[in-house]
């Protein structure tokens, strides 16, 4: 597979921050691929800020396409046909001109292993007529395509305009029958900044043409409101958070707009489970308050999958895993097993993607009704 970006050669390498060097990353929704960073679209509020790659708009790759494929799926945290995968959602958009090839090269080679993991395609780009058919070859992996769109006006925030993605998505959702899947990514939701009764009700509209859709607010985390300041950026909160922040009453009034729809949902990995027939394989079933906008059919698929592990069975899922040596289970309800001992996030997703049933660190609780959200927004939480 040939590099279409410049491959940057052991020594260039080397002077890229810690984190922008691991390409291969578990994040909440999957196995993230990363090997191709580096992105001009300038979203204010974009995570490259925490990787230290902000200032990399010239997509460039750290290794051949077939090289971080075979990086990917012999991963310890790799398990075929069950670990979800992101490609290039962590510094860099899929389907930039000079990052499309690359996209297709590692969605083909993962199909030709014969792979059914789910692989989710975050973009905001234009789409192309000719990218339907390409896509429609893909056999065995389940491809979904997550059209980020905000309807943010502000070009300092958001240079790249959201009519873009609306277009794209209306676009790769017209054929009838298609392979793949696609889901309106509505993010990030803003108060005063995108949230009208206006903008509400656009993003409604869309949503029709889309086979799910995922409403989610804005990280705002430490590196993002240095920028905003820095830049004399309207800042949304007095405050960060290691969450997405999702305030109470906007969520009300997402609802509200949505009311007597049937494909809204809260988490990603629920969008992407319905619009493939699956249950959700992130396992959320147990936390019964996010299934409460949910149709009933995807509600009894995912009951039907719905498994409390025991203490035991959780330790032999963590036996093969270095990191997840300290781990202690404190607790397991029918809404979660509760742990400790993890020194980081990464092994927790492993557990959760390999039992489909939601894991809590114990140091963050996850409180009622707000879904895993940060605190910013809300009454005074209750556990």
């Amino acid at each position: 597979m040939p590099t279409f970006v410049p491959l940057l050669n052991k020594e260039q390498i080397s002077r890229l921050p810690e984190k922008a060097r691991e390409v291969v990353e578990y994040r909440k929704s999957g196995l993230s691929l990363n090997h191709v960073q580096g992105c001009p679209l300038d979203c204010a509020y974009c995570i490259r800020h925490t990787y230290g790659l902000w200032d990399a708009r010239q997509p460039r790759a750290l290794m051949t396409d077939a090289e971080a494929v075979a990086e990917l799926v012999n991963h310890r945290y790799f398990q075929p046909h069950v670990t979800p995968i992101q490609v290039f959602n962590r510094a860099t958009d899929p389907f930039l001109p000079a990052v499309r090839p690359h996209t297709f090269a590692v969605l083909e080679d993962l199909d030709a292993r014969g792979l059914r993991n789910h692989a989710l395609v975050i973009t905001r780009h234009q789409m192309k007529p000719e990218d339907s058919d390409r896509l429609n070859r893909l056999a065995s992996v389940k491809v979904t395509l997550l059209f980020t769109y905000s309807g943010i006006e502000n070009k300092d925030i958001e240079p790249y305009p959201s009519h873009v993605a609306a277009e794209s998505l209306k676009l790769m959702s017209a054929p009838r029958e298609r392979q793949y899947r696609t889901v309106l990514y509505w993010r990030p939701l803003v108060p005063g900044l995108n949230d009208s009764p206006e903008h509400l009700d656009r993003a409604y509209e869309l949503s029709q043409h889309a086979d799910a859709t995922v409403f989610t607010g804005l990280f705002y985390r430490d590196q993002i409101a240095d920028y905003y300041r820095a830049n004399q950026l309207p800042e949304p909160y007095d405050e960060t958070a290691r969450r997405k922040i999702v305030p109470e009453t906007l969520e009300r009034r997402v609802l509200s707009t949505f009311a007597g729809g049937e494909s809204l949902f809260r988490k990603t990995s629920c969008a992407v489970s319905y619009a493939h027939g699956e249950p959700d394989y992130n396992g959320h079933y147990g936390i019964r308050e996010l299934c409460d906008i949910c149709p009933l059919a995807q509600l009894d698929l995912c009951a039907s999958a719905h498994r409390v592990p025991t203490t035991d069975g959780i330790r032999e899922v963590a036996r093969t895993l270095p990191e997840a040596s300290g781990l202690v289970v404190v607790d397991i309800t029918e809404r979660a097993a509760i742990v400790s001992g993890l020194a980081e996030e990464q092994p927790r997703y492993y557990l959760q993607h390999a039992l489909g049933f939601q894991v809590h660190d114990v140091r963050h609780p996850h409180h009622d009704r707000q879904h895993g959200r940060a605190d910013i927004g809300w009454k005074e939480p209750t556990s």
